[in-house]
């Protein structure tokens, strides 16, 4: 198994602009506690929480936080008033199904953040739900923040106006997100990804074989799967299947379809399926179970509990990646691994989304490049022939470099507008809004003041 050879970039060690230098340093907490609101709304969304939450906790160390989140926002801090997976719903036609639960979950929400007195909403990604929330909380005087921008930009850019209505900050995760907020004078920032501070850059140093080695030893399923044959592997492909039920029910047999095939030209292909839990492993495996011996034998579906970043440890292990549209597209891109995107939606979802949907594209690596560096075979184009085909043409060595290379120029190009700091964010646009209110949460200055020079940074704070 061999990685064709592509130059690799030295990472860019050059300091970010410190737009936010002024709080690096906040004094010991004498005043009330800060209650903070905060919803995720699904597995992506408690990675960013729990980003956030940290960088506040490093700040303070009286926080109180309320809401809903997953296992990394509950190691953070927070106590979730029911599980996560709750808000987890995929797609139009079936949010319409859970629409009486969704109702009844918001009004135990906005119940419990009125038991709590919350001075902050940091409502994470799920704009549907968060944004009613918001909308709520806003006109109480509660400082509310959209982590993870709506997709404005791709559809339905009316929504800004109950955006604005909702929100005194969107944190943006790209900058393709800014200009709509700009065009409304509405505050937004670019903070960036998580994943570009979090991803283990010492994976892209380690040769492939090496991280291979390191992956099989560390995993028992993984060494008794490769046991008897690792000499034996051509290529090795990791498979993303998506984390929810419904993505995996509608897109894991198409990527067997296609796995069934190219077994039939290239018996020595392995494939590797990580999980984010077990639950998640023995519904992949069910699936998997329903099909051929041949297909069976050469896919380990594993799970990792002692390793929180075990899909990127596959990810940076295979030569390339083969997973639904999401996160992950990010994370094979800032991992350099090269991939096919594959994706389907309910049918009536789908046709709906495509006459709103503006944008050609639903792997991030293309929206960021604005260009097919990645390929997409979306719907009807799903088939097992199709993705065959294309992982075949992938694999030659001409195409994976073409690809590889533009991922890497894209990965640096997105390095270098992403410098800011969400919890800095917050704070200052927090600060900025309130000016006369400040003190009584004691985010000042060592003399009880926010400087001046502070205050004037707000003036190139739109633009941003």
């Amino acid at each position: 198994m061999t990685d064709p050879a592509t130059p690799h970039q030295p990472a860019d060690t050059t300091p970010a602009p410190d737009a936010y230098g002024a709080f690096d340093k906040l004094p010991e907490v004498t005043s009330s506690p800060l209650v903070i609101g905060i919803v995720a709304g699904e597995v992506s969304g408690d990675s960013l929480g729990a980003d956030f939450m940290q960088q506040m906790n490093n700040l303070r160390d009286d926080i109180i936080w309320v809401g809903v989140g997953g296992a990394k926002m509950q190691a953070q801090g927070l106590q979730s008033i029911f599980p996560l997976s709750r808000l987890a719903v995929m797609g139009l036609v079936e949010v319409v199904a859970q629409l009486p639960d969704l109702l009844k979950a918001r009004q135990e929400l906005l119940t419990a953040f009125k038991t709590a007195s919350i001075d902050w909403f940091i409502g994470i990604d799920a704009p549907d739900f968060n944004l009613r929330v918001a909308k709520k909380l806003k006109p109480q005087g509660v400082f509310c923040v959209q982590y993870v921008s709506p997709s404005i930009w791709a559809w339905r850019e009316s929504r800004i106006h109950n955006i604005m209505a909702a929100t005194n900050l969107v944190l943006c995760l790209f900058p393709f997100e800014l200009p709509v907020y700009e065009r409304y004078n509405h505050p937004a920032i670019c903070v960036g990804h998580p994943l570009l501070r979090t991803i283990d850059q010492t994976l892209l140093e380690t040769p492939i074989n090496q991280r291979r080695s390191e992956l099989v030893w560390h995993n028992d399923g993984l060494q008794q799967f490769f046991i008897d044959r690792f000499d034996e592997v051509s290529q090795l492909i990791c498979v993303m299947p998506g984390s929810r039920r419904g993505e995996i029910t509608a897109i894991l047999p198409l990527m067997l379809d296609g796995i069934q095939r190219l077994l039939l030209l290239d018996p020595k292909l392995c494939f590797i399926i990580p999980t984010v839990d077990q639950n998640h492993q023995y519904i992949v495996q069910d699936v998997i179970d329903k099909r051929s011996e041949q297909l069976r034998a050469a896919i380990a579906v594993v799970y990792d509990e002692s390793q929180p970043a075990f899909s990127q440890l596959a990810m940076a292990a295979s030569d390339m990646v083969m997973l639904a549209s999401g996160t992950a597209t990010l994370e094979a891109m800032l991992l350099e691994r090269p991939m096919v995107v594959i994706y389907q939606l309910n049918q009536l979802t789908y046709q709906i989304a495509k006459r709103l949907v503006k944008v050609p594209y639903v792997g991030l690596p293309n929206i960021l490049a604005d260009s097919a560096i990645v390929p997409e075979l979306i719907q009807e184009q799903a088939s097992g022939d199709n993705i065959c085909r294309t992982v075949m043409r992938l694999l030659q060595p001409r195409a994976y470099a073409e690809q590889l290379k533009a991922l890497i120029d894209t990965k640096y190009a997105l390095q270098q507008q992403s410098n800011h700091d969400p919890a800095h964010s917050v704070i200052e646009q927090w600060f900025f809004q309130n000016r006369d209110s400040y003190q009584s949460h004691d985010f000042n200055g060592q003399d009880g003041h926010v400087s001046q020079e502070n205050y004037d940074s707000q003036d190139n704070y739109q633009a941003q």
